[in-house]
């Protein structure tokens, strides 16, 4: 018998928890078009004000998963485990992780996203590379992951879409904070591409999605208790995202830092992460005995790349694009950087052009910062501090503005924090 919405909206207004059959029926028929954008928006901000608690939040990530095509990767000869990024400033980690891993030995089914706002992503930066292509069929995706043993490619329509009609009315409706519904819209594409193990990268820090720790901390546990619920093996790393990660901020400018890991001449923080993010990835696919740094260092994680890009139709000789503009930001006095902040480097390369206000805006692929200092870095009156890249000089100045607000230099002892702060696993968050 079909369920009320008008009920359900109700009844999670009222603080009561929603039943597995109320669940799957408002997505399903959400999904169909029978239940109104504005009675969703209704339901999405019941559960921001009321919350879910983790059977619902399983419960509804499982919905959404189920709302399109379920891949099934049983076939691969090897394991099969994702990483999923929260998203940050400069965090082009995925781009060498996917080939490390797949050169350790595992496949990687890595259906990544684009940037909005201050955050990069994925699919921009490697769309810099002449050729590549992010939209693959689900063939393509197969033969890939058996051949290559990564791919990196953006969800089809069919993956996961209700997960993709949520995501839009999240950003419109101001409920894009709800911790479960950002669990269930990562982790219903996570099912929906049929990993067997989940590592996520939580952010925390001003160029986070979410920037206080008990939030972020709530996330990565909700995040590992809803994929273990759903039969995924998963965990999390919670890492710091208070100033950017590396020096480049912007899509081939990511990409050449990416590449740069790849052949053991990366920055020390990328480089770190990564390989963190390999040794978790490869724990929880039961390959613990593999040594990625061992991998990295031999060059297979290198030819692994190149590979992988040739397989989706890039060149990896070739060029990248090249910013007509490059303006220099000098230190005004000598000191130690104390601080950077991520988010608003991560504005600055917005306005060069590196990033989007809308989902269907165009970035310059050219276009973004490097920052020639990290915290605890000395530095010296005079000397470069920042690099602008950009196509359109007119928007130097207002990201000149950012950045000039965006540093502390100190002459006293500088504390930085770890790249990693936390782990999360199953025996934490089990009850």
């Amino acid at each position: 018998m079909p369920h009320s919405v008008v009920e359900i909206i109700g009844a999670k207004r009222d603080g009561d928890r929603l039943s597995a059959a109320q669940i799957d029926w408002v997505i399903d028929a959400y999904t169909r078009g029978e239940v109104a954008e504005e009675q969703m928006s209704a339901l999405a901000m019941a559960i921001l004000l009321r919350g879910m608690d983790e059977a619902e939040t399983a419960r509804w990530t499982a919905a959404m998963a189920a709302s399109g095509e379920m891949l099934d990767l049983g076939a691969l000869d090897r394991p099969t485990v994702d990483k999923h990024s929260t998203g940050g400033v400069g965090d082009k980690i995925t781009l060498a992780l996917t080939p490390l891993v797949a050169a350790c030995g595992a496949a990687v089914p890595q259906l990544s996203g684009r940037g909005l706002g201050h955050t990069g992503g994925t699919l921009d930066k490697l769309e810099s590379i002449p050729g590549w292509r992010a939209r693959l069929t689900t063939a393509e995706l197969y033969r890939n992951l058996d051949e290559v043993g990564a791919v990196i490619c953006a969800a089809t329509e069919r993956i996961a879409p209700a997960d993709s009609r949520m995501y839009a009315l999240r950003d419109v409706t101001a409920t894009v904070e709800s911790v479960p519904l950002i669990a269930a819209s990562i982790l219903s594409k996570k099912l929906a591409e049929g990993t067997a193990s989940l590592v996520l990268d939580v952010k925390c820090g001003s160029g986070a999605l979410l920037t206080e720790p008990e939030q972020v901390r709530r996330l990565a546990r909700t995040l590992v208790a809803t994929g273990g619920e759903n039969g995924v093996r998963t965990s999390a790393l919670l890492t710091s995202m208070s100033a950017p990660l590396g020096v480049a901020v912007g899509n081939a400018l990511e990409v050449t830092e990416a590449v740069s890991v790849l052949r053991g001449e990366g920055p020390s923080d990328v480089t770190e992460l990564t390989l963190a993010l390999a040794r978790e990835m490869l724990a929880s696919s039961g390959m613990s005995d593999v040594d990625p740094a061992g991998v990295l260092a031999s060059g297979a994680a290198y030819e692994k790349w190149r590979a992988l890009v040739a397989a989706q139709g890039g060149d990896p000789d070739a060029d990248l694009p090249v910013a007509a503009h490059v303006h220099t930001l000098y230190a005004p006095r000598s000191g130690n950087l104390a601080t950077l902040d991520a988010r608003a480097v991560g504005a600055a390369a917005w306005l060069l052009g590196a990033g989007r206000a809308r989902k269907e805006d165009e970035v310059r692929h050219a276009a973004g910062v490097r920052c020639l200092a990290k915290p605890g870095d000395p530095v010296s009156g005079g000397e470069p501090l920042f690099e602008l890249h950009t196509e359109d000089p007119a928007t130097i100045e207002e990201a000149s503005r950012r950045l000039h607000g965006a540093y502390e230099i100190t002459y006293g002892e500088v504390r930085t924090d770890p790249v990693v702060l936390e782990r999360v696993t199953g025996s934490d968050v089990a009850v």
